[in-house]
């Protein structure tokens, strides 16, 4: 990054496959796998990718307790059914519909893994057997925003 004077957020979206990382893509960019940096991170990827850009300090990336991601594939639950979770919050994209296309995500906040389980497991009700359910999303104990770098 340093030898081609980038600015900005630079990830890398990795997969693990037969017990190895693989790079599937690596973006100069804001990027989809940082969208619950939104809520849960006092500094945003969006946020820090305009302050690295206008060479204006970077802000923390801490996380603001605990934070879990559901991507909507081609399908939107009921909003108010989403948004009666406490600490939930629902992008839209304004996309059309049509399967496989990501149309939106859920991101979840709470102040202990427990109760982001919680707040996972009632999430999950409604998403149970739907197209749009993230099959290999869970809930981590600590989301690390390492992935995303950060130059100024």
């Amino acid at each position: 990054m340093e030898e081609l004077n980038y600015a900005g957020v630079l990830a890398i979206e990795f997969f693990e496959c037969g017990g190895e990382l693989v790079a599937n893509e690596m973006a100069p960019r804001v990027h989809n796998s940082g969208h619950w940096s939104i809520e849960g991170a006092a500094t945003s990827q969006f946020e820090n990718h305009l302050r690295a850009v206008m060479g204006l300090p970077l802000g923390s990336t801490a996380t603001l307790g605990f934070s879990a991601m559901l991507n909507l594939i081609g399908e939107v639950p009921e909003p108010a059914e989403v948004v009666a979770i406490p600490d939930a919050h629902l992008h839209l994209y304004g996309k059309s519909l049509r399967p496989g296309r990501k149309v939106g995500h859920v991101t979840l906040r709470a102040v202990s893994f427990e109760e982001l389980t919680s707040r996972w497991r009632r999430c999950r009700d409604f998403f149970s057997g739907r197209s749009f359910v993230c099959r290999h999303a869970r809930p981590l104990r600590r989301v690390e925003a390492g992935i995303l770098r950060l130059c100024d």
